[in-house]
């Protein structure tokens, strides 16, 4: 059997426009990426700004999200927390929700030994009726989730994916060669694209893929269906711009780029993030 949950998925950024988000430009967005061909959208992760979203704006934004798409493709929502029993009542907040389920980092700043990364997703999932895509990012959390730990956790049925941040390549090529079965193992390292899809995984989950979407699509389709050498030519084509992307904090680069395409209002960011240097702008203006 195949993994449920393939192709490329887009953790979408959240527009603001005067201190306040702006849902006009989430309209144009979301049409704008499903009929480029993403497979899958995430709303509210790190790339959404998730941290300086209030309570309110979390859940209006859900909706909106939710109304926009009409069930065209996945929805999972981005929420995290290093606390487990307050991530658990956060959770039960939102099942109602026609989401397909979650994307849940790794609790970040405690630093859990690897036990108590194992129990944490044992009590979200055992609390929840939705699917969970787990999150390795331990640049971001502070603690690697080992791959050992994440079969464990792959074990509990509502578990059904890995965002894979690792930044590892050891670790990355070892899961791959060996997965969880009927598991999804994405990549969240946007430069590891070609990697993932050539040895197997599932796709990815790619704040890049906010442009030249259908190139990244194209990338997918062409692996999957046996077209390496075509896959490698538009994969070439794509990696120049890639590491400008992440120069700077992600998601100003890629909300400045938006602007210039007209698909959001405003590139403002919330602090602490900032709007992208002078520099760093002449650079994306020559290779967009």
């Amino acid at each position: 059997m195949s993994p449920e949950y393939t192709g490329i998925y887009l953790p979408i950024i959240t527009p603001f426009i005067d201190g306040e988000v702006d849902y006009r430009s989430y309209e144009k967005m979301v049409d704008h990426y499903i009929e480029k061909g993403i497979h899958g959208i995430i709303p509210l992760g790190t790339t959404g700004e998730s941290p300086t979203v209030s309570h309110t704006e979390y859940h209006n934004i859900i909706k909106t999200i939710i109304d926009l798409v009409r069930g065209r493709i996945p929805v999972f929502l981005g929420v995290s927390g290093n606390n487990t029993l307050s991530l658990v009542k956060k959770l039960e907040g939102f099942e109602d929700y026609d989401i397909e389920g979650y994307l849940i980092a790794s609790p970040y700043y405690n630093r859990p030994s690897q036990k108590g990364i194992l129990k944490h997703y044992q009590e979200i999932a055992n609390s929840i009726s939705k699917k969970i895509i787990i999150y390795n990012i331990p640049y971001r959390t502070g603690r690697n989730i080992e791959n050992e730990t994440i079969r464990e956790i792959a074990n509990i049925e509502n578990v059904v994916g890995l965002k894979d941040s690792c930044g590892m390549i050891g670790q990355t090529l070892e899961i791959l060669n060996d997965p969880p079965v009927d598991f999804s193992i994405f990549t969240g390292e946007d430069i590891m694209t070609l990697i993932n899809l050539t040895h197997g995984g599932a796709g990815g989950i790619l704040a890049s893929c906010h442009i030249s979407t259908e190139k990244f699509v194209e990338i997918y389709e062409s692996i999957k269906k046996g077209d390496l050498e075509k896959g490698l030519k538009i994969w070439k084509e794509l990696f120049p711009l890639i590491p400008s992307l992440f120069k700077e904090p992600n998601p100003g680069p890629i909300k400045y780029i938006l602007k210039r395409q007209g698909l959001i209002q405003s590139d403002e960011l919330r602090l602490p993030l900032d709007n992208i240097s002078d520099r760093l702008k002449a650079e994306i203006d020559r290779l967009v």
